[in-house]
């Protein structure tokens, strides 16, 4: 049996380390961050679907208690459901929360690292790519990019939900229901820019 040649052996890539490993670290994060942001939202949708469905049968049902002009029972089962579901749309409001504050953190630290970089290539000319083509700038400018984007989502989810359960205008509630499902704040080049840097850091091949 012939041995290979130590020579036909391809050489392992060292591992990164630095300000270059914190960076492809954070493009991951922003990756696996968006993927659970977008699960939230979606079940935020359904259940959004199931408060907009009830209020609108319990403001018809309203409506034609009052059209009878007689005594009725009050529709404390339909009440309580919609606490419930109420309850729960906040949590996932909470937890959609916690993933945009850590979005900010990554911002944060990439800003972190272009000042460390500022600091180390003082007096030259510039610094070093460490990957492929961009600055070290840009990964900041694409993170702050985006992380504003969903600051600005939050915001208009917060108002949804402290809404939803109390409007009595039902083309009003379907208007929340679709901008939560559209999220307008978030455009639609998102993906391109995480894709970018997913591709400069090598997390996806070129």
């Amino acid at each position: 049996m012939e041995s290979k040649s130590p020579g036909f052996v391809t050489p392992k890539k060292p591992a990164l380390t630095g300000s270059a490993r914190k960076i492809k670290d954070n493009a991951a994060d922003w990756h696996n961050l968006m993927l659970k942001w977008e699960n939230l939202n979606e079940s935020g949708f359904g259940l959004g679907s199931k408060i907009v469905n009830l209020r609108i049968s319990n403001l018809s049902y309203e409506k034609m208690l009052v059209d009878d002009s007689g005594p009725g029972n009050e529709n404390v089962e339909g009440k309580e459901e919609l606490e419930r579901m109420c309850s729960e749309l906040v949590d996932i409001l909470e937890s959609m929360q916690q993933i945009q504050m850590k979005m900010e953190k990554l911002t944060l630290t990439f800003k972190g690292v272009c000042h460390l970089e500022a600091f180390q290539c003082r007096g030259e000319a510039s610094c070093p790519i460490l990957f492929h083509t961009w600055p070290t700038s840009l990964f900041y400018e694409t993170s702050q990019k985006m992380s504003e984007m969903y600051k600005k989502e939050m915001a208009l989810k917060r108002t949804i939900v402290s809404e939803i359960a109390h409007t009595p205008d039902q083309d009003l509630l379907m208007v929340y229901l679709s901008c939560w499902l559209y999220q307008p704040y978030i455009d639609n080049n998102i993906k391109i820019l995480l894709e970018s840097m997913l591709l400069e850091t090598g997390h996806r091949p070129i």
